[in-house]
């Protein structure tokens, strides 16, 4: 014959190891202490029903009660040294699910990347692949093979940041054109976006740091007007299709003929206004046909192959396209400042 107390006891044990196992806080395991050694709980009130048992079934069920109070205390111990394990594994403290989710602030580019990212993607639509070289340089990339003369100012150390054992800062990414075509047979077709250094005293519109993307494309009977036919539609993809464009007369030592060229003032269309100088017209870099020397430096036969190259600063691109008034904002990380772009 069944005992109805021994049976009782031993549902409630099975029901406790499977809750306790689950439990995910000491609130948890104090609930089934609670629901089962309570002074209301299961074991108490089941006692109180002994009297109505058999000599036999007394036995019986006082073995249970023992048995059970054991097991119901082993079943929470190891609950809660579970508990306390898994909140010392996170730092101290216990991870309550039924919390609501926090939401996680997202980041954004900033302008400089962006403007970055933006020209990359206009250049690669024309044909050109993403090369890249090392911000720390020697003599001879930064200036020997872009035909820059001994007396040039740039070589100075006033003007460019030098190590004890001669190596340099690259003042412009121009190096990066003279690595690829020292590695890669003609012909060429690059943009180089990085990172440049130069002594300049920081103002509005010069940094010590700053970012330039350059261009070169080597091929036959390659013509200035290909150069212009890049820089017009560079101009009108970045920023939009009534920006003209116009070319100057100019002298760098890696190009010849040399250029420089401008874009139509974007804040007033070209008509004048302040930030133009009432010119109609913004400053944005040079360019040119590869001087014939250059080619020589890496290589390549000038009577078979010719190109041109460009250049511009990414801030200066960006503070136009921007209304940004002063160079130094794009680096002083004030998030009031960022958090616009």
């Amino acid at each position: 014959m069944s005992n109805p107390i021994v049976e009782q006891i031993n549902s409630a044990l099975e029901d406790a190891e499977k809750t306790l196992a689950a439990a995910q806080n000491e609130a948890e395991v104090e609930e089934v202490r609670i629901r089962i050694l309570g002074r209301k709980g299961l074991l108490p009130s089941l006692s109180g029903g002994m009297g109505a048992l058999s000599p036999e079934e007394r036995k019986e069920a006082g073995m249970a009660f023992n048995t059970g109070r054991e097991r119901f205390q082993s079943f929470m111990d190891s609950a809660l040294k579970r508990i306390k394990a898994s909140a010392r594994g996170n730092g101290g403290r216990q991870l309550d699910l039924t919390l609501p989710g926090r939401r996680r602030e997202l980041g954004r580019k900033h302008p400089v990347v962006t403007v970055i990212d933006e020209a990359v993607a206009i250049f690669r639509r024309l044909g050109f692949i993403v090369a890249d070289g090392p911000e720390i340089e020697d003599v001879y990339h930064n200036f020997d093979a872009l035909n820059t003369a001994q007396s040039h100012p740039s070589r100075d150390v006033a003007d460019t940041f030098y190590f004890a054992d001669g190596r340099l800062l690259r003042s412009q990414t121009s190096t990066v054109q003279i690595r690829t075509m020292e590695s890669h047979e003609p012909p060429v077709r690059i943009v180089a976006p990085g990172r440049c250094f130069r002594r300049d005293t920081p103002d509005a519109t010069h940094s010590m740091n700053f970012h330039q993307i350059e261009g070169l494309l080597i091929d036959h009977e390659v013509s200035m007007a290909d150069l212009k036919s890049i820089l017009q539609m560079f101009a009108a993809e970045m920023f939009g299709p009534e920006v003209k464009i116009r070319l100057r007369p100019h002298f760098f030592p890696f190009t010849e003929p040399s250029v420089e060229y401008d874009f139509s003032c974007i804040m007033c269309g070209g008509r004048g206004c302040n930030v133009c100088k009432q010119s109609g017209w913004l400053e944005i870099a040079g360019a040119g046909e590869v001087d014939p020397n250059v080619l020589k430096n890496v290589g390549y036969d000038p009577e078979i192959w010719t190109g041109y190259a460009f250049g511009m600063g990414i801030e200066r691109i960006a503070m136009l396209r921007y209304r940004i008034n002063d160079i130094r904002l794009l680096y002083e990380n004030d998030v009031r400042f960022l958090e616009q772009f």
